[in-house]
C-alpha cells in the first residue's frame, strides 16, 4: 500500500512537471508579445515604485518654497508611463495568450486525431471539447499570469528598500507583518489550487453528459425522458455550485485576513513615521511617501486574484496534459512493395476494458479474395476490422500486407493502401462531392461520379437541385443515403484492401444485391474484407470466418459452415420467417443446406 501511494505520488509529481513544461511551451508561442508584456509590466512595476518618493519629493520641494517643476514633470511623467505601460501590457497579454491558445489547440486537435478511438476510450466527447475549448484558454493565460504574478511581490520588496531608506526603523515595523502575509498567500494558493482543479473536472463531466445527451436527443424525445436527462446532465451542478462556491469563500477569507492585518500593519508603520517626523528624522514628503509605500507593499487583493489565475492555468494545463500524454499510433518510414493485397495477422492478442478479446489469433486472407467475418454481437468483428487496417493496434501481434507489418509503415503508405466503410459513416466535406472524394487528391468528377454509381448513391444525388455540388448540411439523409455514400467513398478509394464494417446494414435487399454484384465484379481484384451481419452477404464472400468469443471458432465457404447449427444461429436474429426470406436469402439457405 505505502510503494503504491509512493508510486501514485510520484506520477502526480511527474503529471504536475509535466503540464508546467507545456505551459512554458505555449508561453514561448507569445514571442515578441510575451517579450513587450515582460518589459511593460518591469517598467510599470518601477515606476509604481518611483511614484510615492516623486510625490514625496514634490510636497518637500512645496513645503520648503523650493522650484517643483522638475518633481512635478517627474509624477507626470511617471503617471503617462504607467498608463502607456498598462496599455500596451493589456494588449501584449491578450495577443500573446492567443498565440499560446491556438498552440495549445492545435496540437490538441493534431493529438486527439492521431489517437483515433483511443481518444474516446479514455476521455468521453464532451470532456474533450471541455479541455479542448475551456481548459487550454485557461492554459494559454500563463504567461501573462505568470508575468504579473512574479512582479506583483515587487512592489513589497521595493516598499521594504525604500522605507529602508527613509528610515530604518519604518522597515522593521513593515517587516513584521509580512511573515504573517506570505502565509495566508501561501495557504489561499494552496486551497485554490486544489478548488479550481475539482471544478474544471466537474465542468468537464457536465459537458460530457450534454454531448451524450444531444447525440442521443431523437430517442430521449421518442422516450419521453426530458426531465430525466435534464437531471442527469444537471446531476453534477449541485458539486459545481459548491466548489465554485468554496473558490469564492476562499478569496472573501484572505480578503478578510487582509483587511484586519493590512491596517494593522499601516497605523504600526505610519505611528514610528509620526514618531520619527516629531523628532526631525524624516520629512513631510518622506511621510507621505511612507504612507504610499506601506499601502502599495501591502496591496493584498492584486496577489491574491493572480494566484488564483495561476492555479486555474495550471489546472488548465494538466488537462489538456492528460490528453497529449495519452500515447499516440506510432507510424514508420517503411514504403510497400507492388504486392496483389495479401494480408496476414500474426498471433494477434488484444484487451480491451480488462477484458481478453483476441488472444494469439492467426489469420491469412489470400490477395484478391473476399472474406466474410462472422460471429455473434461482441465477439469482435469490428475490432478485426479495425486491426485489419490499422485503426487500431493489437497489443501483441502483427499485421502484414503484402509481406510488409503495417506498423512499420508511414500513414501515407496504410491509408493509400487501405480502405474503408462503415456501418454508420461521418460524412465530411463542404458538398456531397466532398465526401465521396474525402482522401484523394483533386479527384476528377468523373472518378467521384463513378464511385457513386457503384454504390447506388448516383440516383439521389442526382434529384437534388445542385446534384453533386449540393452542401452536405442541405442534403437530407436517411440512414441509407449516408451508409452509400460511406460506400461511394470507399469505393472511389483505389486501394489494394477494402473494409467494409457492416457498410450495408441500413440498405434494402435490392441494393444489398447490386452492391454485392460490384465487390465480386469490378472491386473483385482488391482484398475485401467485410463484416456480415446477413446469411446473404456471407454466402458471396470466397471465404468465411467464424469468430466466436474473440477466437476462430472455423474458417471455410459458407455453404460448408453453414451445415453447422451453431453456424446458422449467427444468423437468427436477421432472417426473415419462413416464407418472407429475401431472394439473396433464401438462394444462401437453398445451396447451403
Amino acid at each position: 500500500m505505502v510503494t503504491q501511494s509512493t508510486a501514485d505520488q510520484a506520477t502526480a509529481v511527474s503529471d504536475v512537471r509535466g503540464a508546467d513544461h507545456l505551459l512554458l511551451q505555449a508561453s514561448r508561442h507569445g514571442r515578441v508579445w510575451t517579450l513587450l508584456l515582460a518589459v511593460t509590466a518591469v517598467l510599470g512595476t518601477v515606476a509604481e515604485i518611483a511614484l510615492p518618493a516623486l510625490l514625496g519629493r514634490t510636497v518637500d520641494s512645496l513645503v520648503f518654497a523650493q522650484s517643483s517643476l522638475v518633481w512635478v514633470i517627474g509624477c507626470v511623467a511617471v503617471v503617462v508611463l504607467l498608463v502607456l505601460c498598462d496599455t500596451l501590457g493589456g494588449l501584449a497579454a491578450g495577443r500573446g495568450s492567443a498565440a499560446g491558445t491556438a498552440w495549445l489547440r492545435h496540437t490538441m486537435i493534431q493529438h486527439m486525431l492521431a489517437l483515433g478511438d483511443r481518444a474516446t476510450q479514455r476521455f468521453s466527447r464532451g470532456d474533450l471539447v471541455s479541455r479542448l475549448v475551456s481548459s487550454a484558454a485557461e492554459a494559454g493565460n500563463a504567461a501573462a499570469v505568470v508575468v504579473w504574478a512574479t512582479l506583483s511581490f515587487v512592489p513589497s520588496i521595493g516598499s521594504l528598500v525604500a522605507l529602508w531608506l527613509i528610515y530604518p526603523w519604518l522597515a522593521v515595523a513593515f517587516v513584521t507583518g509580512l511573515p504573517i502575509l506570505v502565509v495566508l498567500l501561501r495557504s489561499f494558493a494552496r486551497d485554490t489550487t486544489d478548488l479550481i482543479t475539482r471544478y474544471q473536472r466537474s465542468q468537464g463531466r457536465i459537458a460530457a453528459a450534454l454531448m451524450d445527451a444531444l447525440g442521443g436527443i431523437r430517442t430521449i424525445r421518442a422516450a419521453a425522458t426530458l426531465d430525466r436527462e435534464q437531471g442527469r446532465v444537471l446531476r453534477e451542478l449541485p458539486a459545481l455550485s459548491e466548489l465554485g462556491h468554496g473558490t469564492w469563500r476562499a478569496q472573501t477569507r484572505i480578503s478578510a485576513q487582509g483587511a484586519l492585518i493590512v491596517p494593522l500593519l499601516e497605523v504600526a508603520v505610519l505611528s514610528v513615521a509620526g514618531f520619527a517626523l516629531s523628532a526631525g528624522h524624516i520629512s513631510h514628503g518622506e511621510m507621505i511617501a511612507a504612507w504610499r509605500y506601506v499601502a502599495l507593499g501591502t496591496g493584498f487583493g492584486m496577489p491574491a486574484m493572480l494566484l488564483a489565475r495561476l492555479a486555474r492555468a495550471r489546472g488548465g494545463g494538466r488537462r489538456v496534459h492528460e490528453v497529449l500524454t495519452e500515447p499516440a499510433m506510432r507510424y514508420g518510414t517503411a514504403s510497400l512493395p507492388a504486392g496483389p493485397g495479401e494480408l496476414e495477422f500474426r498471433n494477434i492478442s488484444l484487451v480491451v476494458a480488462q477484458e481478453q478479446v483476441f488472444d494469439g489469433l492467426n489469420l491469412v486472407v489470400p490477395a484478391g479474395s473476399s472474406l466474410a467475418v462472422v460471429g455473434r454481437s461482441g465477439t469482435g468483428k469490428s475490432l478485426l476490422a479495425a486491426i485489419a487496417g490499422r485503426l487500431l493496434d493489437p497489443d501483441v501481434g502483427d499485421v502484414v500486407l503484402d509481406g510488409v507489418p503495417l506498423s512499420t509503415l508511414n500513414r501515407k503508405e496504410i491509408r493509400d493502401a487501405i480502405g474503408y466503410a462503415f456501418e454508420r459513416p461521418a460524412l465530411v466535406g463542404e458538398t456531397l462531392a466532398d465526401v465521396i472524394g474525402l482522401g484523394l487528391h483533386q479527384p476528377s468528377a468523373d472518378l467521384i461520379e463513378q464511385a457513386a454509381r457503384a454504390a447506388q448513391a448516383d440516383a439521389f444525388i442526382e434529384r437534388l437541385p445542385q446534384g453533386y455540388r449540393t452542401r452536405l448540411q442541405k442534403a437530407p439523409l436517411s440512414g441509407g443515403e449516408a451508409q452509400r455514400l460511406g460506400l461511394a467513398r470507399a469505393f472511389a478509394h483505389n486501394g489494394r484492401v477494402l473494409i467494409l464494417d457492416d457498410a450495408t446494414s441500413s440498405l434494402d435487399t435490392a441494393t444489398e444485391l447490386q452492391i454485392s454484384s460490384i465487390l465480386t465484379g469490378q472491386l473483385s481484384d482488391r482484398t475485401r474484407i467485410i463484416v456480415a451481419h446477413r446469411a446473404s452477404t456471407a454466402a458471396l464472400a470466397n471465404l468465411v470466418v467464424w469468430l466466436d468469443e474473440g477466437r476462430i471458432r472455423a474458417i471455410g465457404p459458407h455453404r460448408d459452415l453453414w451445415r453447422n447449427p451453431a453456424y446458422r444461429a449467427n444468423f437468427t436474429p436477421g432472417v426473415p420467417p419462413a416464407g418472407s426470406a429475401s431472394p439473396v436469402d433464401r438462394i444462401a439457405a437453398e445451396e447451403t443446406s
